[in-house]
Parts: structure tokens; sequence; C-alpha cells
């Protein structure tokens, strides 16, 4: 059975791109609810599937390390993905549906592959992190803007926005509504278990490709979701997924939003089954590379009025359309083009999981003024004694020769 790979056990498996810290972080970008795939494998490395390929990443100061595993599925010459050993526990017309698990079909009619085997991973992961955008300028120019940004980017450097499939991105984000990011990831690990392409297994792990659109539009994808804890989310996923094949002509119409205006993909978005705004917003800054967007929830909401005193919204208890716009454009005013970015930061500074950074930060901060103090204290003794000395040694030489000098006994010096 195949191991996670460690940088650890030696760099001969690993190839690498040149990429700082300040550029990308991992631990922030893939652990603050962006994609819901990724997990922390080891220590700093970090494992998951993307480009129908499973990955375990991690990183020294000026470094991107990356392991590729392989997999038993192959690609046709006429580039659509075969199946191999699909799932298909039970059997169509049995009457008899095993929990958790469908039967998927072994080839998807029109549906493009998300990796080729002419495309090189290193552009896989530059695409995949955004990385020709330079953060650090970003950075700059939104610390030079807000400074309660410039307090927040000291502690949560690294964070960047990840440009996924937009089939995934838009599946995962209708799990979200009234959720946390813990239970989120594993409902989207249950569905990929169940109803993606199995692509490998790692230690006790199995790793499974997103489950195509057509998976997800099979009539008893409803059931079987329910029966994974889905509740109400269940019909949504499989009335959007069907929408798409039937009204849209599949995947590539959510490829093609990437082209459109911004309002416009966020309208064409909303007309599908359990997305409103947020999950609207979400999709379009995450996947189809609208980086002004600002997804705003309660949580977004409460960092608007508690760190910039912005008014929108005052007095109701709801988020409205308004409400929502209204947020979005102060921090696009605020921000600029990539006021979406931006917003990460802020929404990853204020969750639970990393409010661990802050209080290193502050002890860090508190030996340093510790430190300084102590330094620019014994700074100003050694001042204090070399004067001292000086004016002992002016004295000295400034005395007559034929002055005398009084010994006073110990016991008159107080």
């Amino acid at each position: 059975m195949s191991q996670h790979s460690l940088l650890s056990a030696g760099t001969k498996s690993w190839r690498s791109l040149a990429c700082s810290r300040s550029e990308l972080r991992l631990d922030l970008t893939l652990g603050c609810g962006q994609s819901f795939r990724w997990r922390e494998t080891g220590d700093g490395h970090w494992t998951g599937v993307m480009g129908g390929r499973v990955w375990t990443l991690t990183q020294t100061d000026d470094t991107l390390w990356y392991h590729t595993y392989n997999s038993p599925n192959t690609i046709g010459g006429d580039g659509r993905k075969r199946r191999a050993g699909s799932l298909l526990q039970g059997s169509k017309g049995s009457g008899k549906r095993s929990k958790g698990v469908i039967e998927v079909k072994e080839e998807e009619e029109g549906e493009p592959v998300a990796v080729t085997p002419d495309r090189n991973e290193e552009e896989l992961l530059n695409d995949y992190f955004q990385l020709k955008v330079k953060l650090g300028d970003l950075y700059r120019d939104w610390g030079a803007a807000d400074p309660h940004f410039n307090s927040i980017a000291k502690i949560f450097t690294g964070v960047r926005m990840l440009r996924q499939d937009p089939t995934e991105c838009l599946f995962s984000f209708i799990c979200t509504s009234n959720n946390h990011i813990s239970r989120i990831q594993g409902m989207v690990e249950r569905l990929c278990q169940s109803l993606g392409t199995p692509l490998c297994q790692l230690d006790q792990t199995s790793y499974h490709d997103f489950p195509s659109l057509h998976a997800l539009a099979d009539n008893s994808v409803e059931a079987c979701l329910r029966d994974l804890g889905f509740g109400y989310r269940a019909r949504f996923m499989q009335q959007s997924a069907r929408q798409i094949l039937d009204s849209h002509g599949g995947p590539h119409w959510l490829q093609g939003l990437r082209s459109a205006p911004y309002l416009q993909a966020r309208d064409a978005l909303r007309t599908l089954p359990g997305v409103g705004p947020k999950v609207a917003d979400c999709v379009c800054l995450m996947s189809l590379e609208k980086a002004c967007v600002v997804p705003v929830d309660t949580h977004v909401w409460q960092i608007a009025k508690r760190d910039y005193s912005c008014v929108a919204g005052n007095g109701q208890k709801s988020l409205t359309d308004k409400v929502h716009r209204q947020i979005g454009d102060f921090f696009r005013q605020l921000w600029g083009p990539y006021a979406g970015w931006a917003h990460s930061v802020l929404f990853c500074s204020d969750l639970k999981k990393f409010q661990k950074l802050k209080e290193t930060h502050s002890l860090k901060q508190e030996e340093e003024e510790k430190v300084k103090i102590k330094v620019e204290g014994e700074g100003i003794n050694k001042k204090i004694h070399k004067m001292c000395n000086r004016e002992v040694h002016d004295m000295i030489n400034c005395k007559p020769r034929s002055l005398s000098v009084e010994i006073v006994p110990d016991h008159f010096v107080e």
C-alpha cells in the first residue's frame, strides 16, 4: 500500500518551484474554507485532489514542493475519462441501493477532461494558486489604503485566492449553507467517495476525483445524499446538476461564465436551485476569475460593522440583497479591483482555528519589547558609565600637581 509522501524522507520523488511564504502560505490558503479537499497529512504537508490528480504539497521559506501519485484511471484517445472500478455496488433496477453508493456511467459523453497527459504539473499549480498575481504588491496597496488591514497583514501573509474548477466549486459551496468548515469538508469528502472516480489509496485513505455533472444529476442522487447527511441540500445538488445539463448544455456553460461580466455571471448562477447571493459570489471569486467580488455572510457583515464602522444594514437582523451589495461596494471602494482577495485575508484572520497565530504574534511582540527595553537600558548604563569615566579622567588630568588627595575613611561613606 502506498503512503503519504514526506519531504523529510528525501527529495528524489518531489518537484519544486520557486515561491516564497509571503506569496503563498499553504496552511492559510488551503485551510480557510476556499476548497474542502485538502488535509494536513503530515507536519506542514497537505494532501488533496486537484486537476484529476492526488497531490501532497509542502513548502520551505522560498520553495513550494509537490509530489503527485499514480492513478489507475486512464484517459482514452478520444479525450474522455474511463472509469476504473467506479463504485458499481448494486445494480440499476434491482430495487436495492447501498447506503451512500450509486451506479455511475463508465464514460461521460461530452465532458471535458481536467488533466491531459501533456499538461505540465507546474502549470497546474501556477494556475490553481494564480501565482502570476504578485501578492506582495497587493498587500502593500491594501495596507496603504487600510490601516486595519495593515495590522492584520503582518500576521496573515501569503493568503491567496484559488482558481478552482467551476463544477467542484459550485457544488461544494451549495453544501455551505447553514454550515461550518469542518462539517462541509466531511460532506464533500463523502460526496467524492460515493460518486467520484477512485484515484489512489494512501495509507488507509482513499482519494477520489470530484463527481461529474452526469453523476450528480442521476435520479438516485438525492436519496443517496440524504443518506450521507446532506439534508435539504441533497435536492439542490441533484436539481442544479440536471438543470446545467438540460438547460445549459453541460460544464462548458460554467467555464464560459469566466468570460462574462461579474453581474451577468452572478445572476446566471442564481438561477440554479440552492444558489443564493453568497454562494454565487463565492463561485465567482474562487473559480470564475472575478477578483473584485466580496462574498458577504453574517461573518463578513460583522467584520464590516466591528472593524470598519460600516453602517450598511444597521438595525436589520438579516442580510438582504441590498445590504449584501452595499457591503461589497464598501470594500471594493476601499481595496480596489482585487477586493475579494483582500477580504479573504480578513476572513481568514477571524477564523477560530487561526487565533493561535494572533496569540503567538502578541507573545512575540511582548518578548521583543522586553528585549528592546533591556538593550536600551544596557545602552543607557554603558553611556552613563562612559560619561562618568570621562569626567573622572578629565578631573584627574586637570588637577594641580601640588594638590593632595585626602583619603576619607570608609565609615564616612554613606
